[in-house]
């Protein structure tokens, strides 16, 4: 039991380590380690439980709770906080000093993780390789949307913006705090957390309540149903994503807190002289970690 609770939490560890990375989600790291479907499908329950709660029945509600998997749930939501408890600040200033080589550094770890997903795929078919490209064009484009801050957000923009945020959150490929960037609600979000700002903070934990219940629920469905063609959908999903995570010009796309700057994280350039080397030696770096990562969870699943 112990080697698998510990197990547990080195997983939440390292899906909260990519939860703080701009452009990596921690759904990405979910999904390498072989537990995508069990969180998944834990999100779900808890959604139903909740349904039940909504609907005045709280015994039913307290029978659906204890029937979660908390021996799964628990210690990989420690591993999550202990993450962005030690890591958020270190990244933070990573991401600042060496934008190019950290993009770098995560761009090997996706790429590796999507020739596992697509691993992962039972019958790989013309039809899966069709969606996952697809899918990576459509997401590649869609990055290159850009957003200015929107100004005063009502109530209603602050819970659309946490359900948005949550939703990526459990996707591979990009992060929550990307796409609140990309729809302009990333300074406001920073801002009422960083000025205690309780009511907008309930608005959007009230959105990513609703988005995680709505979207798990759908998502699991899905993944039941066709799971293959679901599969190779994600695996465009973090294909298109590396558009993020291109090391030239900005690096990872910087994050500010500043209200008025439009996000500028997603051009594209070739490397000039030698600042290809960093970059590249990272890439490889986090490219072969993952792979071994990889390896570690199938060990660990068994």
């Amino acid at each position: 039991m112990i080697p698998k609770v510990f197990a547990q939490v080195i997983r939440g560890f390292l899906m909260g380590a990519a939860d703080v990375v701009p452009g990596v989600s921690g759904g990405t790291i979910a999904l390498i380690l072989g537990i995508y479907e069990k969180l998944i499908d834990s999100a779900r329950d808890g959604a139903r439980a909740l349904g039940v709660l909504a609907k005045g029945d709280v015994r039913g509600f307290w029978r659906r709770l204890m029937a979660l998997d908390f021996v799964f749930l628990i210690p990989l939501v420690v591993g999550i906080l202990l993450a962005v408890a030690s890591l958020a600040s270190v990244i933070e200033t990573q991401l600042h000093d060496n934008p190019e080589e950290m993009a770098g550094l995560f761009f090997g770890l996706v790429a590796a993780s999507v020739l596992i997903g697509w691993d992962l795929i039972n019958r790989r078919t013309s039809e899966h390789l069709a969606i996952m490209l697809i899918v990576g064009v459509a997401i590649f484009f869609l990055l290159g949307y850009q957003s200015g801050p929107i100004a005063d957000p009502s109530p209603g923009i602050f819970v659309g913006a946490g359900a948005l945020a949550i939703c990526a959150m459990i996707l591979p490929g990009i992060s929550g705090s990307f796409i609140l960037l990309m729809i302009g609600m990333y300074a406001a979000v920073i801002g009422a957390v960083d000025d205690r700002e309780f009511a907008d903070i309930a608005l959007v934990g009230l959105g990513a309540i609703i988005g995680l219940a709505i979207f798990s629920t759908f998502l699991g469905w899905l993944l039941d149903r066709h799971g293959d063609r679901v599969m190779a959908a994600l695996v465009g999903l973090m294909l298109g994503s590396l558009r993020v995570l291109w090391p030239w010009p900005n690096g990872v796309g910087v994050i500010s807190e500043d209200e008025t700057e439009v996000i500028d994280g997603t051009g594209l350039d070739w490397p000039a002289g030698d600042e290809w080397f960093g970059p590249v030696s990272l890439a490889v770096v986090g490219f072969v970690v993952v792979m071994a990562v990889a390896r570690v969870g199938e060990r660990f699943s068994h």
